[in-house]
């Protein structure tokens, strides 16, 4: 299957995954997980209608966005470390994995002084999972409170990862605590920003994903194929 059949085949996959809960497929962006792959076959993503990349490794998104910044809209979706926001501060459009108030704050600093307002989302590690990165739930609250304060920043919603299982269905009771908790925060009035955004669905369980409210789907495999 050709990467433009794929991306396709995606999208047919979203709309119907939407179809099944009443929602609009407009509501969900498709944001295609770049890691690994090569700038041409980026690009044959592009001309198959992908508006949206992320990529995982500051290294590997500095020469993707130079060559392509006009062709796409860029996320950032892989772990970040501070000595690495400098490079990625105002040249994505949206940072999925924000993981502590002091990485937030460290954005926040930055942002100021190149004068924008950086969108970002809080990653949650919604299992609870040893060594997987992300702020435990019963943080959540305080942190997204905390970083709400801050300037220069935007917090529009939340990130996670489940643990990984061939099985989909799997995934669903994870996804559906991020959305019952994005709504308390929401209900509590505990940030003032438009915090709407889940971003929670890859390859193996995204329609599932859909179907308990992801507004972000982070697709690689199934757009590009397994990658070493």
């Amino acid at each position: 299957m050709s990467i433009a059949e794929s991306v396709k085949e995606v999208r047919k996959r979203i709309l119907n995954a939407a179809k099944r809960v009443g929602r609009s497929p407009e509501t969900i962006v498709l944001v295609a997980a770049t890691k690994g792959v090569e700038i041409e076959r980026i690009r044959e993503a592009i001309q198959a209608g992908i508006r949206v990349c992320g990529e995982n490794r500051v290294q590997e998104a500095r020469p993707k966005m130079d060559m392509l910044k006009k062709e796409t809209s860029w996320h950032f979706i892989g772990h970040l470390q501070k000595n690495k926001i400098k490079y990625l501060i105002g040249e994505v459009d949206l940072v999925h994995s924000v993981d502590s108030i002091e990485l937030a704050g460290e954005i926040s600093l930055l942002a100021g002084k190149r004068g924008i307002i950086q969108d970002i989302l809080l990653e949650v590690n919604i299992s609870g999972e040893k060594g997987k990165f992300g702020i435990p739930p019963d943080k959540a609250k305080e942190t997204v409170k905390a970083i709400s304060g801050l300037e220069n920043i935007s917090l529009n919603g939340m990130m996670t990862i489940p643990p990984f299982s061939e099985t989909p269905e799997y995934s669903r009771s994870y996804f559906r605590s991020l959305r019952e908790l994005r709504d308390e925060i929401i209900s509590l009035g505990i940030t003032t920003s438009g915090f709407k955004e889940l971003s929670m669905g890859m390859s193996n369980d995204f329609e599932v994903g859909i179907e308990e409210g992801a507004t972000l789907v982070r697709i690689g495999t199934a757009i590009f194929g397994e990658r070493n």
